[in-house]
């Protein structure tokens, strides 16, 4: 019995080890227990945070996989959050999603201008809230090709190390403008739908806004030059060779 108990012990640990770690920040307590509850049914390891200060303080000490964050809070509001957690090298590729009880364009894009992958809109449903979590945790999970480095028009991304060099200089890419810039550069000269980008970067299954694409693009031709991005009106976007 004692062998047996140390089994399972052991076991736990191990499985707790390997757990994705889920950082909640809201200051209505009760969401938080709400979606504390359906994470840790699914095997997340939930950590919790009330206000902004107290979220960057969790997030430096535990180093989740995910960090969701309330953008309405007092004090130190999620968009401020975000934005100094971005200007930190080991949270420049944590997928960090929003949770707000405003549906408007200007909610949407402080956000993604802020550094977010996603948002999520109040009130929340717990089966959806769930199943966006998986799904961004799992293209997060993603291997790339290891060496592989894509080169074109005066950009160089380096897949393994997940780099982008302008110039020889180094930018700062948030992860899905990452994952944008990747997409149109696998295939220079390429049109990719807007229905297509959808898919490659946020996965048919998460609901995102329609300014979605228009704002991460947006922020991409801001740091490597609005001439490499192509717009083809009414049908989507292309990387100039």
């Amino acid at each position: 019995m004692a062998d047996q108990h140390l089994q399972r012990t052991n076991d736990d640990i191990m499985a707790a080890a390997l757990a994705q770690k889920v950082l909640l920040v809201d200051d209505e307590a009760d969401i938080i227990e709400l979606l504390k509850y359906n994470l840790e049914r699914e095997g997340f390891v939930v950590l919790t945070a009330l206000n902004g200060k107290d979220a960057i303080k969790v997030a430096k000490a535990s180093r989740p996989d995910l960090i969701v964050l309330d953008i309405m809070m007092p004090g130190m509001d999620g968009v401020e959050v975000c934005n100094q957690l971005r200007q930190m090298p080991e949270f420049k590729n944590t997928v960090i999603t929003f949770l707000t009880a405003r549906s408007e364009d200007y909610s949407q894009i402080a956000g993604f201008d802020a550094g977010a992958d996603d948002y999520i809109t109040k009130p929340v449903r717990p089966k959806v809230f769930i199943s966006k979590v998986k799904a961004l945790l799992k293209r997060t999970g993603q291997d790339r090709p290891e060496g592989q480095v894509l080169e074109s028009n005066g950009i160089k991304v380096d897949l393994e190390r997940v780099m982008v060099y302008a110039a020889g200089k180094e930018l700062q890419l948030p992860k899905k403008e990452f994952e944008l810039l990747v997409l149109l550069m696998s295939k220079p000269g390429k049109v990719f739908k807007r229905d297509e980008i959808y898919g490659q970067i946020w996965g048919n299954e998460l609901f995102v806004g329609d300014r979605t694409i228009d704002v991460h693009i947006r922020k991409l031709r801001e740091k490597i030059g609005d001439e490499r991005i192509k717009t083809i009106k009414g049908i989507g976007y292309k990387f100039d060779a």
